[in-house]
């Protein structure tokens, strides 16, 4: 949804509409499946964490275009600005659009201390 006179954000939709079945992916970090953390890195870890919240998805019979609500939770907003250019590309190959109201916010701290980014989605798949 843009209000009228609004100009277009880059990277997020200011407010989305969908109907079907609402499937929720809790907050997905930068390790592994098997709970190992290969990189302190901070555009790393994000990249594991889009590629947790679509197996997420694809377990649950959803898609990443289903996706209308995606959070951010990072410890170090220099860190995801700086990482933006990664993240981006890793984003468009991962989860293909940015029709989807996004936030993103700075946190003193995530529960397993190594995590740098935590993802939180809403989809929504027709139904």
């Amino acid at each position: 949804m843009l209000p009228a006179g609004w100009p277009r954000p880059k990277g997020y939709a200011n407010g989305v509409s969908a109907q079907g079945c609402i499937f929720s992916v809790a907050g997905m970090i930068g390790w592994t499946p098997d709970g190992r953390f290969e990189t302190d890195d901070f555009a790393g870890q994000a990249i594991q964490a889009l590629h947790n919240v679509v197996a997420v998805l694809e377990a649950g019979g959803a898609k990443p275009q289903h996706i209308v609500r995606m959070t951010w939770y990072v410890t170090d907003k220099r860190e995801y600005l700086a990482a933006g250019r990664a993240i981006g590309t890793a984003f468009r190959e991962l989860i293909g659009h940015y029709d989807i109201a996004m936030t993103a916010v700075q946190v003193v701290a995530l529960m397993e201390d190594r995590a740098k980014v935590e993802i939180e989605v809403t989809a929504v798949v027709p139904g």
